[in-house]
């Protein structure tokens, strides 16, 4: 059975990195290629069993791109697409950094160009298994999340659920399916001896775990997910991420991610954890 990945994404962000990356895993990776031939490259490097796993990494192709990859996933065993955004602000750093000149830049000035690409990505991200936002991540950051995501990809059917955190003021994560807001919960951070620690802390545990609403609200949490996400995989959804909030990012959203992990690892899930402002 041949494994076939299809990686695209907005311009600057990160596209070249994460082909390199799996190309680094033991991918057969096929560079820059134009979405019309997409069917027809994949049926040919999958055919006869050459390769086991394929990349396929394409720039911005527009609205061909979605009914390219259903027209895909009548030639191969298995799909999975990638999709790999940033913000705004951070693609026209990155560009002002690099001095490279958009692809689509031609008539327009960088922030149109930018903003341009990403309505004609808007079909190409909406049918996509999996969405990395790039915007907080370097190059080796990026290295390592495709290592976790796809290094040992094929080895087993199962979805790939992540339980991360995160904090409101530092933006909504764009690559997450379920978001559970925590800010209800009284905030270590006013606590002067608890504020140097983080969720992953006993203090800051216990101090958010320990009260009857939170147990409440863990209960009716994963009693929700242990319905759904036999669901989402009998579905055939690949990845899967649940995420907690509270304001900061480094207390409340953390214990709460770190208990619900360990709660579905009871049920026989293997979450991988990840607290995005943990360090802010």
């Amino acid at each position: 059975m041949t494994d076939v990945l299809v990686v695209t994404g907005l311009s600057g962000a990160g596209r070249s990195v994460a082909a390199d990356a799996l190309e680094d895993l033991g991918w057969f990776v096929i560079d820059n290629l134009p979405a019309g031939l997409l069917p027809k490259v994949a049926e040919l490097a999958s055919s006869g069993g050459a390769y086991e796993r394929v990349v396929l990494s394409m720039g911005g192709g527009g609205e061909p791109i979605p009914a390219q990859i259903e027209s895909l996933r009548e030639h191969v065993d298995h799909l999975t697409t990638v999709f790999l955004e940033a913000s705004t602000e951070i693609l026209i750093r990155r560009y002002e950094a690099t001095r490279r000149r958009h692809p689509l830049a031609e008539n327009r000035d960088l922030l149109a160009a930018i903003e341009h690409e990403r309505e004609r990505l808007a079909g190409a991200r909406a049918v996509a298994d999996l969405i990395i936002d790039t915007s907080e991540l370097n190059p080796h950051q990026l290295k390592d999340r495709i290592s976790q995501e796809f290094g040992a990809f094929g080895d087993e059917g199962n979805m790939r659920l992540t339980v991360s955190s995160f904090g409101f003021k530092h933006g909504l994560p764009a690559d997450v399916d379920m978001v559970f807001d925590c800010r209800f919960l009284p905030n270590p951070h006013w606590d002067e001896k608890l504020r140097p620690f983080s969720g992953q802390d006993e203090q800051v545990q216990a101090y958010v775990l320990n009260r009857d609403i939170t147990e409440r609200f863990v209960d009716h949490v994963s009693g929700m997910l242990e319905e759904l996400l036999p669901a989402y995989q009998a579905e055939g959804k690949s990845y899967l991420t649940v995420a907690f909030g509270c304001t900061g990012g480094r207390h409340r959203s953390v214990a709460l991610a770190e208990r619900m992990a360990e709660l579905l690892a009871e049920k026989g899930w293997e979450p991988r954890i990840s607290h995005r402002d943990i360090e802010r």
